[in-house]
């Protein structure tokens, strides 16, 4: 018999219009005039391609990080397990595109650590100055009509 196409659960979609405009922007290179229309199906089926791929590569890439008795997949499990399912001719760009992902977090990411830490800082100097409130001998706040003063 043959087997029947089960229902792709929602979770496991790629968003349509991402891979809409990835299908279009790489067939526009293509054509001469530019100007590319693409039939609802055949966008079902780069979808559906590519969601196959994607468990593919991960399939292989998580026996590759098993092997190595290790939890966490990583970038070079991710190499190893297009070199070994003959995708090979994807590492290269693979790798640049990775490079030029890090280097944009590595600028974001020392913005966001330069935001953070002047922000310690101003905490720091608010919490280093009297704030006016009196506190007892034992460290906490009197309550209301308590001075902390002997009468």
């Amino acid at each position: 018999m043959a087997e029947e196409a089960k229902p792709v659960p929602e979770a496991e979609e790629l968003p349509r219009t991402i891979v809409r405009r990835i299908v279009k922007d790489k067939l526009s290179r293509c054509s001469e005039d530019g100007d590319i229309s693409v039939n609802k199906d055949a966008l079902l089926a780069f979808s559906e391609s590519a969601r196959i791929f994607i468990h593919y590569i991960s399939a292989t890439a998580n026996d590759i990080c098993k092997e190595s008795k290790r939890q966490i997949v990583n970038a070079d499990d991710i190499f190893k397990a297009l070199e070994e399912t003959d995708f090979s001719e994807f590492i290269r760009p693979l790798k640049a595109s990775l490079e030029d992902f890090r280097k944009k977090n590595a600028g974001k990411k020392a913005a966001v650590s330069k935001e953070k830490e002047s922000g310690k800082n101003k905490k720091r100097k608010v919490e280093g100055e009297p704030s006016g409130k009196v506190k007892s001998d034992n460290g906490e706040s009197p309550e209301k009509g308590e001075s902390g003063d002997a009468e």
